[in-house]
């Protein structure tokens, strides 16, 4: 699933989450959602969005019936990883450290937070990176 990284809108992104957290969902209950009392307006701005995010391979349209059915085609871990990479391409000649080091000291980790990032260093010192 290789693809030249694009950037994504907060709109888009917010229709990004809702797929996340539905899986497969129409237009009208994702305009629905983002615009409880909406109107035709509305619906052609989250069919605008999902178009945009078809177009960047972010998300996928099922055809075979009406309405057609739109999934996320990228996961969220997958696209925190591309955006900091992204960032870090940017702003720190292509390293995460100085990124990742950045991040951490300006928000407050939880204990468990912290605790997670431990058990995930250990677990790349021992060669897997896949514990989480």
């Amino acid at each position: 699933m290789p693809r030249t990284p694009q950037d994504i809108t907060d709109a888009e992104l917010s229709v990004l989450q809702l797929l996340w957290e539905r899986g497969r969902e129409t237009i009208r209950r994702l305009t629905d959602t983002l615009y409880p009392n909406g109107t035709g307006v509305h619906y052609a701005t989250v069919q605008k969005l999902l178009e945009r995010l078809e177009s960047k391979q972010y998300v996928r349209r099922d055809r075979s019936a009406w309405p057609h059915v739109f999934e996320s085609l990228v996961g969220r871990d997958d696209l925190i990883s591309r955006r900091l990479q992204m960032t870090a391409d940017k702003l720190c000649d292509g390293s995460l450290a100085p990124l990742l080091t950045s991040l951490v000291r300006s928000t407050p980790l939880s204990t468990r937070e912290v605790q997670s990032l431990r058990e995930w260093l250990d677990a790349l010192d021992q060669g897997s990176t896949d514990s989480r």
